[in-house]
């Protein structure tokens, strides 16, 4: 039996009750896994969407020619990752139709894992860029600067504590009856 490539890691395992045993083909697992991305980068696209909007509609305000430099700078950053946010959430539909039929579901599996912790990565650091940019605008540098450590340390709690809280919840000796 082939190796599972999504399980090279503890953060990679499959979520939910650990002691849950799957009656599944390593194909249907893949297929599973697959369909499992798809949802993610569902919604991961949607929000992403809507910010890149925003973006693009603020370029064309009447007051984007007040903004000052630090300002336009920031909002310029923050188009860039915007925009490869888009590129990268299409990949790995891209990747699937390029390699769909030939026998390579793992492969799809481990880069479209890969390319969506990317994604989730360059949509945090979007979602606390904008929110700095807007206090920045309506209020000023110093709230705009708290707005985002702000956001960083919910981003932190988010990527580092929630998931460790997450698998130690559901270890077998934390489960109460």
């Amino acid at each position: 039996m082939a190796t599972d490539p999504t399980s090279a890691s503890p953060a990679a395992e499959d979520e939910g009750d650990p002691r849950e045993v799957r009656d599944e083909t390593y194909g249907e697992r893949l297929d599973r896994k697959w369909n499992d991305i798809l949802q993610e980068l569902r919604s991961v696209q949607a929000g992403s969407q809507l910010i890149t909007g925003f973006l693009l509609s603020v370029a064309f305000q009447p007051k984007f020619s007040e903004l000052e430099p630090y300002e336009r700078n920031l909002y310029l950053v923050l188009v860039v990752l915007a925009a490869f946010a888009t590129l990268v959430s299409l990949a790995p539909v891209i990747l699937h139709r390029q390699l769909s039929g030939q026998k390579h579901k793992d492969r799809v599996v481990r880069v479209a894992n890969g390319l969506l912790l990317t994604l989730l990565v360059v949509v945090s650091m979007l979602a606390a860029g904008v929110t700095s940019l807007i206090f920045d605008i309506t209020v000023n540098r110093e709230t705009g600067w708290g707005a985002l450590a702000i956001a960083l340390a919910v981003l932190i709690v988010f990527w580092a504590v929630v998931p460790r809280l997450g698998r130690r919840a559901g270890r077998p000796d934390r489960i109460r009856a």
